[in-house]
């Protein structure tokens, strides 16, 4: 009897402790199956299927093995050997920027001068006398011919003002580093043919020294601060209404093309307010890693208060100081250069934002753990950053692991190369650049120069750097795929190479749009491959980007978009 007391008592131990171990069996939420997943995760590179729970992935491998997390309530998708990666993540960009301009004139794929002047006519029809009237993303070498008349290939504002008359005008230049104003517009600034220079721009002139409409870098500050007055005159209800149509925008646009995380290179303080109340509420859509591009004086006593890491269920961080634009754009002939533009030789570009400013801003970030992410377009620009750099960094030994980045390096002189890898600086490339660049950058360097400095993506990192990636959405459309494309290819509208010696593998793009974007943004820990832990953050594609032939690159489409282990955007419930 006492035998089998016992063994009574210890089945029921057993049947207590099974118990137990099926209660806390982990079960999944969401299961992708029958996959290529290629994880970037060292140990198991490429897996059949993952499973989600609770907004994390937590196992990875074969149909077989995953199968054994799914339960009642998981919701599991097949996606038929279809490519699954992990979420793009936009290495360099202008989030609310993005969502404003979904609003104005699109100017991007216009093809003179005087179709630009047909769209403004026809706004101002449905516009109300005295409103401005904004437009972005035009850019005098995408235009088929220049314009009659024209100085150094830009229109006179002359046709524009005439249909405009009681309208201010602001046309956007693509690169952001120019704006284009009608009379209107001029007057409101108060810009005449007596108005000076400002430092770090200039306002184009005519032979006679009247202002033609063209105001680079700086300058467009002049009209751009008239427009930001009208901006901030209307009702808080209405700004608050708008703001939020632009987050609703600038997340769809990304998230429709796969991305999943989104870092935005220089918002002021009182964006930052805005989203931490997105972020309060749980509306934000999508993952936001957010620079401060106020002035050093401003940030002063604020980047304890406003440093966030992770915060609103990890939506949003604030921890970074960019982008101030220590240049311009070669497009505007805006970027600082060694040497002379060859089709300007009047011009070494512009030094937009005061080194000095920079310097405070450095000294800043290392102070209260800040990374720093400044432009750095020409070669001077990204000389001057890595003394900058380099200088904070000999001050400061105790300092480890910093990943500053110079934002864009178009242009880097050979001797500054290495110095990615030995101070361990971070290159922020877009990849679509070289191709929507290539057509005019030699024109705009020389052969020798563009060949020798211009869009070194591959000899950056046989230098040793990691190299980021983006498409600096506004400025481009923001597709990583056809980014990616041209990371890989480098090829033109017209079928020729942009300097192809400079391609990226299949796989090295694909890292510098994930893992890579996430390790620049201290966030590789928690994103950026697929493995057990991490946010289960992930794209499908429709093709296979990493062996399709290139022609077939552009036809890939994004079939599903999960942020958090939520399906944000899928393709077939369209």
């Amino acid at each position: 009897m006492r035998q089998l007391s016992n063994l009574t008592s210890f089945i029921g131990i057993l049947l207590i402790l099974t118990s137990c171990g099926d209660r806390n069996k982990e079960r999944a939420d969401l299961i992708l199956k029958n996959g290529k997943i290629i994880t970037l995760f060292n140990e198991q590179p490429e897996v059949q299927a993952l499973a989600v729970s609770e907004g994390k992935i937590i196992a990875i491998g074969s149909n077989e093995e995953i199968q054994t997390l799914v339960d009642d309530d998981t919701e599991v998708i097949d996606v038929n050997r279809q490519l699954v990666i992990p979420g793009f993540i936009e290495g360099h960009g202008h989030f609310m920027r993005l969502g404003e301009t979904l609003t104005q004139l699109d100017l991007r794929n216009v093809n003179s001068w005087r179709e630009i002047v047909a769209m403004v006519e026809e706004a101002v029809r449905d516009t109300k006398s005295g409103e401005w009237i904004v437009g972005w993303g035009w850019h005098q070498d995408k235009w088929l011919s220049p314009p009659d008349p024209s100085i150094e290939g830009l229109p006179l504002h002359h046709d524009l003002s005439a249909i405009s008359p009681e309208n201010p005008v602001l046309l956007n230049h693509t690169s952001g580093h120019g704006s284009f104003a009608n009379a209107k517009a001029l007057e409101l600034a108060n810009i005449t043919n007596q108005t000076p220079d400002p430092d770090g721009g200039e306002i184009v002139r005519d032979s006679s020294g009247e202002p033609i409409g063209m105001l680079r870098e700086t300058a467009a500050d002049l009209v751009k601060t008239k427009f930001k007055v009208y901006q901030d005159s209307r009702p808080l209800e209405v700004i608050e209404k708008d703001l939020r149509r632009q987050v609703k925008l600038a997340s769809e646009e990304a998230i429709t093309n796969g991305i999943t995380s989104f870092q935005d290179m220089g918002s002021s303080l009182e964006t930052i307010d805005f989203l931490r109340k997105l972020a309060d509420e749980g509306t934000l859509p999508i993952r936001l890693y957010m620079a401060l591009h106020d002035n050093s004086e401003i940030l002063d006593d604020k980047l304890e208060q406003y440093r966030m890491i992770g915060y609103g269920g990890g939506f949003l961080t604030v921890r970074c100081i960019g982008e101030k634009v220590l240049d311009g754009a070669l497009g505007t002939h805006g970027g600082w250069l060694l040497e002379p533009y060859s089709d300007l030789p009047r011009s070494v570009g512009f030094n937009v934002t005061p080194i000095d400013d920079i310097e405070r801003s450095a000294k800043l970030a290392i102070e209260h753990d800040y990374q720093m992410a400044i432009q750095g377009i020409g070669d001077r620009a990204a000389r001057v950053l890595f003394d900058i750099y380099e200088e904070a960094f000999k001050k400061n030994p105790d300092k480890k692991d910093l990943r500053w980045r110079i934002e864009h390096a178009q242009v880097i002189h050979p001797d500054d190369l290495p110095r990615f890898s030995e101070l361990g600086v971070i290159p922020g490339i877009q990849g679509i650049f070289a191709c929507s660049d290539g057509p005019w950058v030699v024109d705009r360097l020389g052969e020798e120069r563009a060949r020798e400095r211009g869009y070194l993506f591959r000899s950056m990192l046989e230098s040793g750097a990691v190299v980021m990636n983006g498409t600096d959405p506004p400025v481009e459309e923001i597709s990583p795929i056809e980014s990616f494309k041209c990371a890989v290819t480098r090829e033109l509208s017209d079928g020729s190479t942009f300097f192809p010696e400079q391609t990226l593998s299949r796989e090295q793009a694909l890292r510098s749009y994930t893992i890579n974007n996430a390790y620049a943004a201290f966030e590789d820990k928690i994103k950026g491959s697929l493995e057990p832990g991490k946010f289960a953050d992930i794209t499908v594609l429709s093709r296979d980007i990493l062996t399709v032939p290139d022609d077939q690159i552009s036809d890939t489409k994004v079939i599903y978009t999960i942020i958090g282990g939520k399906i944000k955007y899928s393709s077939k419930r369209l």
